[in-house]
């Protein structure tokens, strides 16, 4: 598939305990080409952007193989739909009635396998591992918001996701593993690899009205992000989430991530970052954080 930046087509021919409160330089360590704490690797290639490929599979890959751990001892591995709530944080629909289910409740240690898939030698593509606790969404806002992020990543889901046996989980995130493919390992602490949440109660509330307004009177500009800026094929895209540090695209089983200019947090610099985005003919390397 072509890419630009960092956004690449996911789709079906394609192949936490420390979720908020990240400070300004941990935001800033995420810019690309810095180089700090927090990212352990052997070393990478020259202009390798680790933590952005990373981050891209967090919020791209629709799918994954959730481990866990069986009530046998043994690991046990199953396939889930995955989400991200506006952190960064998997997000997951389970039925109580499943073994993975069963297994996370007796223990909720667990891991999930993002992998880009496509032509050629499978372990050729990029993917990441994800490893934390999980923990289940009782009924009030984090549980809506789960909701509504899952559902517009996949809308499938709807058919059942308020039966009786099931519901949303959230993987809190421990640590994240990149394999990007020969020489290019790396392993991250969370506060690199989620977004920061500081300061973003405004876009938290926004999101969902933005997403509309996007959608509905601004599609042309949904279409140029997916298909000029991040080289997609022409397909009818949608703005389906917003996080402080980029948008999420789908279109049918296929999805896009499209990095912000700089780190947002308020309904001005994301109507800032969208109109800059909306002129642009190719990505741009991302400015400093907002202060």
């Amino acid at each position: 598939m072509a890419m630009q930046g960092t956004g690449r087509e996911t789709g079906q021919e394609a192949g936490g305990g420390k979720p908020a409160g990240r400070d300004t330089e941990a935001a800033n360590a995420r810019l690309p080409g810095a180089q700090g704490p927090g990212m352990r690797t052997p070393g990478l290639p020259e202009g390798y952007d680790a933590r952005a490929e990373a981050h891209r599979l967090l919020r791209s890959i629709r799918a994954g193989m959730l481990a866990t751990i069986g009530r046998d001892g043994f690991p046990f591995a199953s396939l889930v739909n995955v989400a991200t709530d506006m952190s960064g944080a998997p997000l997951l629909l389970l039925s109580g009635l499943s073994s993975h289910t069963q297994n996370l409740l007796a223990q909720p240690r667990a891991s999930i396998l993002l992998a880009e898939t496509g032509k050629g030698d499978p372990l050729a593509h990029p993917r990441l591992t994800v490893t934390g606790t999980a923990r289940e969404l009782g009924n009030g806002a984090d549980r809506d918001a789960a909701r509504a992020r899952f559902l517009a990543r996949h809308p499938k889901s709807a058919l059942y996701a308020d039966f009786g046996d099931f519901g949303f989980w959230r993987l809190d995130l421990d640590r994240a593993n990149l394999n990007g493919g020969f020489a290019r390992a790396a392993e991250f602490d969370p506060a690199l690899i989620l977004s920061p949440m500081d300061g973003a109660e405004e876009l938290r509330a926004i999101e969902q009205d933005a997403l509309e307004h996007m959608n509905s009177d601004h599609a042309g500009a949904v279409q140029h992000y997916a298909t000029v800026l991040l080289g997609q094929k022409a397909r009818r895209w949608r703005a389906i989430a917003i996080d402080p540090e980029g948008i999420d695209l789908a279109s049918g089983d296929f999805s896009a991530r499209l990095p912000f200019p700089t780190i947002v947090r308020t309904a001005a610099q994301l109507r800032k970052s969208l109109a800059t985005l909306a002129k642009q003919e190719s990505l741009q390397p991302r400015g400093p954080d907002h202060g």
